[in-house]
């Protein structure tokens, strides 16, 4: 048994019944047996490869779109461009050339912003993104984010996210 299955069966043992959103968020990004925070899982040496690490195109038909965007808004000063469950950094590297090439202003009057919750992520984004320049802040929630018009890109996000799943019961609706 590992380590981590021992440690859910200990909470279940102790607790009670654990929701499939628990479970999955133990699975997936527990600091010491999580499978975004303990392995490298992307690329073509991992287990699945993201549309930004086939081609940059990815990443910068979405800047431009997202630009686009950001201008049909009214280019609003203060704006916050983030992403959420940005990998490897990737696609906010391949958005960064294009909006430095697209927008001055936007660049100048926007924060950049990452939401990620895995360390060992954080620090492999920093490291891609350090040449880009831009600023970026990272945060581990979205409701970390500041105030501020918010223009946000998700890519393969669904697929790693700890969902809430709900039965209904003779006794109305209840968490499993």
């Amino acid at each position: 048994m590992t380590a981590l299955r021992s440690r859910i069966a200990r909470l279940i043992a102790a607790s009670g019944p654990m929701s499939v959103a628990d479970y999955m968020a133990m699975c997936l990004f527990d600091p010491e047996a999580g499978y975004y925070t303990t392995r490298e899982p992307f690329g073509r040496s991992g287990d699945f490869i993201t549309a930004p690490e086939v081609s940059q195109m990815f990443g910068e038909l979405t800047a431009l779109w997202l630009t686009m965007r950001w201008r049909d808004a009214g280019s609003p000063a203060n704006s916050i461009i983030a992403e959420i469950g940005p990998g490897r950094g990737t696609l906010m590297q391949d958005m960064a050339r294009i909006f430095r090439q697209l927008d001055a202003a936007m660049c100048e009057t926007s924060r950049f912003a990452l939401i990620e919750i895995s360390e060992r992520l954080r620090q492999v984004q920093k490291e891609v993104l350090a040449s880009s320049g831009l600023d970026f802040q990272w945060f581990g929630e979205i409701d970390q984010l500041p105030e501020g018009p918010l223009f946000i890109v998700g890519n393969e996000l669904f697929d790693a996210v700890p969902v809430r799943q709900f039965v209904k019961t003779d006794a109305g609706w209840r968490e499993r």
